[in-house]
């Protein structure tokens, strides 16, 4: 396989723009898509980028595109439209997916693009934007371990862990599972501060005593940042984002099948954040939700 020179990237958004940043600081060649933030896009572009006009003429024009989109519903789109990717695709063109999908959907599309004569990849991120602007996010791979590592020049641009787990799609089951985890600790956490605010526990000597200690986890110190420092930065991941993957999750589990007693309360907790307004703010804001259902409680009780 000749070696990788032209990048092309969808989603130029708080990850996308790192992802960007850091393949053109390393020497490749890269073109990007835009969608409706700008600011991200002509960043790139100030650096050396070029705009492309549809996907389609990011596959045709490109050796590899990477994909960093909201979820399965608009990676398809993205793949399947009339300008979309395969309708550019060129032989051996490879197509290397970071959203967070159902892995149903990317193993119907790695199909697809196989078809067409060019190959997919699952490349799932963990993280945040700080990481993705320094190159150091972590990636979970699925797929043709030769595809991989034709690849994998490009990926070491931006990660600095790349985990191998399986075929096609698996690192999207392990994405899943990931997320359900995090996000997990994160409800979990925001039940702990709101009843520690409303009991009137010092939060910094909660901080230090749940630092010290087995409870300790970086969720708890990115949402603990934000009730106590009223730092925002630590965890810039929506809300909405939030219900999608544990909801993906939940779709998994129930194909397999397997018990989901509290991914399913996990995933009400989103989905009533998301309800209530706040599906673009970032997670640790479902404290806010807690304390006002609280506090909504307490004025009905009295």
């Amino acid at each position: 396989m000749a070696k990788i020179q032209h990048v092309g990237l969808i989603g130029v958004g708080l990850m996308g723009h790192g992802i960007g940043k850091n393949i053109l600081e390393k020497g490749f060649k890269l073109s990007v898509l835009a969608h409706r933030n700008r600011k991200p896009v002509d960043d790139l572009l100030a650096k050396g980028a070029k705009e492309a006009k549809s996907p389609a003429e990011l596959a045709q024009t490109c050796d590899m595109v990477i994909t960093v989109v909201g979820n399965s519903a608009q990676m398809e789109d993205i793949v399947r439209r009339g300008d979309g990717l395969l309708a550019g695709l060129k032989p051996g063109g490879i197509i290397a997916d970071c959203t967070t999908a159902q892995p149903d959907s990317s193993i119907a599309l790695a199909a697809e693009i196989a078809a067409k004569g060019g190959r997919f990849v699952d490349i799932p991120m963990t993280r945040t934007p700080k990481e993705a602007e320094a190159g150091k996010l972590g990636l979970m791979t699925g797929g043709d371990p030769a595809t991989l590592a034709d690849i994998r020049p490009v990926l070491e641009c931006f990660a600095d862990t790349i985990v191998y787990c399986g075929g096609v799609g698996a690192a999207h089951k392990a994405k899943l599972i990931n997320n359900m985890l995090s996000l997990g600790y994160a409800a979990v956490t925001a039940e702990a501060l709101a009843a520690a605010k409303k009991s009137g526990v010092d939060l910094n000597a909660l901080r230090q005593i749940v630092t010290a200690g087995g409870a300790n986890s970086v969720m708890f110190q990115r949402l603990a940042a934000y009730q106590i420092d009223n730092d925002n930065t630590q965890l810039q991941f929506a809300i909405a984002n939030a219900q999608k993957d544990v909801r993906y999750f939940l779709q998994m589990a129930e194909s397999l099948p397997v018990s989901t007693f509290v991914a399913s309360a996990i995933h009400q907790l989103y989905a009533l954040s998301n309800a209530a307004g706040m599906g673009q703010n970032y997670v640790p804001e479902i404290i806010d939700v807690l304390a006002t259902l609280s506090d909504k409680a307490l004025a009905k009780g009295n």
